[in-house]
């Protein structure tokens, strides 16, 4: 293959939002570009007026950006080319590479549904691909004159070899009867112009892809390299939809999840490197080439998602972690301010949560008292036997000259001792004490992170609280 500079393109029509599918394939072609040192394109194929959407259009930039998958080139959206499409579309028509179409839409219908009765593929039978005259008052489509023999091979890198017969394909319409472009003619069109080098997009497009090429070839252009990726099935083998995840790829950071571990999961939907699971962005695109992409469906399994996500995050930089924290944080009405630092907390708690949703609502106790102590496990840990050793560590807290792990901990253990117990025993009691439940991250960095103060003033709370229930035993 002759040396090239790749230029790859991701062209998304805002007739839907950016779903885990589209965003994939946004991901390998940004991946094929970077790894070759490459072109990125953003193309918006935005032809269908009735269907494409302004909201559409931001769902998927939002998308994208959020996701980190820049462009080098664009937005490009194609209803502001619609003078070189016309361009082309009149050019054809001289050559005779087009014609005019008259055939109602009740015709065509009527044709497709007689070939199904007779176990034929649908394809226009061609009435008016020698015809000259002009049928007055009818608005004709134009339609592509497609090869009526020879073959079509595409050397697809991810499925091989695949033929197509071109009497098999009919004579696809590329502008409609008001005169707008059709979607299969738009691509090539910009495909040509916009130089790509290597078409990458879901195998729902291969049947595409032999029309394509002969237009490409009635342009006088050199067909691209293509690239068809298998289909993401749901757990259950069917199509993946919206009960499966196929939602706004937006609702991921809604609920928590970091996009770093969207890219890290979706990548492994159909390649691999080794046995090798969790992928810094820059291992992606070292390591990322499309002829290592599996030709076999992948399917999604969100408890994998969730567990890349959770590694992701133990991963991550704690000050990237604080900042992607604090949103969260403010949905659930916390101060940060008012508490520890947010590279504290989410260093504290990285290891415990599975999302940034997750570590929010864990972190509470951080920054406000909580009202009541959870019942079972106030039952089992905050029994009289334990009023003593939790008066002496209150004891011992006050006189800690610095609020440090070490200092905690050691403190802690030396109480245990002193009462012969382990120091989980007076450790458990501690944590349910000042955080009103029974997980928590290790104690002292608990209490750490709740403060000095805090800690003391719970601590008093559950004294009392054991004392209350003494009382009422011996009543």
């Amino acid at each position: 293959m002759r040396e090239m500079t790749v230029r790859t393109r991701f062209a998304p029509s805002p007739t839907g939002v950016l779903h885990l599918g589209s965003a994939r394939t946004a991901l390998f072609c940004w991946l094929y570009a970077r790894h070759h040192q490459g072109t990125f394109i953003l193309r918006i194929e935005d032809t269908d007026r009735e269907r494409s959407t302004e909201g559409n259009v931001k769902a998927i930039l939002d998308g994208l950006q959020w996701l980190g998958l820049q462009a080098d080139e664009g937005p490009i959206f194609q209803t502001e080319r619609f003078g070189r499409y016309k361009q082309v579309i009149a050019e054809w028509l001289e050559e005779g590479k087009a014609y005019y179409c008259y055939c109602s839409k009740e015709r065509v219908d009527k044709l497709r549904a007689d070939q199904r009765v007779r176990g034929e593929k649908t394809r226009y039978d061609g009435k008016c691909r020698d015809r000259s005259d002009v049928e007055e008052g009818v608005q004709p489509v134009v339609r592509f004159r497609n090869p009526l023999d020879g073959v079509v091979t595409i050397k697809d890198q991810v499925r091989g070899t695949v033929v197509f017969q071109n009497s098999e394909l009919d004579d696809l319409i590329i502008a409609r009867s008001d005169g707008t472009p059709t979607y299969n003619f738009t691509a090539i069109i910009d495909d040509f112009d916009m130089k790509i080098t290597h078409v990458i997009r879901g195998d729902d497009h291969l049947n595409n892809t032999p029309r394509q090429m002969n237009m490409l070839t009635a342009l006088g252009a050199e067909p691209p390299v293509y690239a068809h990726l298998p289909m993401i099935l749901g757990s259950d083998g069917a199509k993946l939809s919206k009960r499966h995840g196929a939602v706004d790829i937006r609702d991921y950071r809604e609920q928590g999840y970091l996009p770093e571990a969207i890219l890290n999961y979706l990548v492994r939907l159909g390649w691999s490197h080794g046995d090798q699971e969790i992928f810094s962005i820059d291992e992606m695109i070292k390591h990322f080439d499309i002829g290592d992409v599996n030709h076999s469906a992948s399917s999604f399994n969100p408890e994998k998602l969730l567990w890349i996500n959770q590694q992701n995050i133990i991963n991550s930089p704690t000050e990237y972690l604080g900042q992607v924290l604090m949103p969260f944080l403010k949905e659930i009405g916390l101060d940060s301010s008012s508490g520890p630092t947010l590279q504290d907390v989410a260093d504290g708690f990285r290891e415990r949560a599975g999302t940034l949703r997750q570590m929010a609502q864990s972190v509470r106790y951080c920054y406000e008292d909580f009202e009541e102590i959870d019942v079972k496990a106030a039952k089992k840990n905050l029994r009289p036997v334990i009023l003593e050793p939790l008066q002496a560590i209150r004891g011992t807290f006050t006189t800690l000259p610095a609020w440090k792990r070490s200092a905690i901990a050691k403190a802690i253990e030396e109480t245990a001792v002193s009462f012969g117990i382990n120091m989980g025993k007076l450790g458990q009691p501690i944590r349910v004490a000042v955080t009103g439940g029974s997980v928590s991250p290790p104690i002292d960095v608990t209490l750490v992170l709740i403060g000095k103060d805090k800690t003391i003033a719970r601590l008093d709370s559950a004294i009392e609280f054991i004392k209350a229930r003494r009382l009422q035993a011996t009543d």
